[in-house]
């Protein structure tokens, strides 16, 4: 308890600058956090959603019905899901044109897919650059506030006769303060940036596999129908 006390009277003595510097630390630290479980509950429903999604997918029912049926359940704007139905729309569409072309077709279901695509990512990776900004600038940020506060403590030592290591003792603790706070800030951010930046990879990289995959059961699709016609 006395040393909770003493820390609590290093912050209330410190200078203004470093009381402002731990302030625009510890608000970064707690929303670094926020976005940090944020991110990891919405990566983990992104996770599930594609498992879930692609069950349904390869379970080789008609894909009118799934199309139908993700629009029902309100599953059918995010994800592999999303993904899915932007490229089915677009390619019934196109189909309905009299002077259509197969490959025509084909490319702007590609087209429509990777707007989707795009769309998903901006989603999954929002508030990501945030998480990198804290991570990098908070150390920093703490190395100014330890570095004004050491020079406040010295230069408190030109009003004395004479300086002991007590007299600045205080002063360079509470800026060590600030450096203490900049790592703990930016550790976590950094981690979890690193993390999720790699699980959007993963995400990418599954979304365009199925996307090349849909796009050649299109083409085959597409060819069967010829052969029939």
């Amino acid at each position: 308890m006395t040393t909770e006390l003493s820390y609590v009277e290093l912050l209330l003595h410190a200078s203004l600058i470093v009381q402002l510097v731990l302030l625009l630390l510890i608000v970064a630290s707690v929303l670094s956090w926020a976005v940090i479980f944020d991110r990891g509950r919405l990566l983990r429903q992104a996770r599930r959603a594609a498992d879930a999604f692609e069950r349904r997918f390869w379970s080789g029912g008609d894909l009118a019905a799934l199309y139908r049926d993700l629009g029902q359940e309100g599953q059918g704007s995010l994800g592999l899901a999303g993904i899915f139905r932007a490229g089915f729309k677009e390619y019934a569409r196109l189909r309905k044109l009299a002077d259509s072309d197969h490959m025509a077709v084909l490319l702007g279901t590609e087209r429509s897919m990777r707007v989707a695509l795009s769309r998903e990512l901006d989603r999954l990776e929002t508030n990501l650059a945030f998480l990198a900004t804290v991570g990098s600038t908070s150390p920093y940020v703490g190395l100014f506030g330890t570095v004004w506060g050491i020079i406040h403590a010295f230069h408190s030592l030109g009003n004395v006769e004479q300086a002991t290591l007590a007299l600045v003792a205080p002063g360079i603790s509470e800026a060590l303060v600030a450096t203490a706070i900049g790592l703990f800030a930016a550790i976590p951010a950094v981690i979890a940036y690193n993390r999720y930046a790699n699980q959007v990879e993963r995400l990418n990289n599954r979304y365009e596999e199925f996307m090349e995959e849909f796009s050649t059961l299109l083409q085959r699709q597409g060819r069967a129908e010829r052969v029939e016609s």
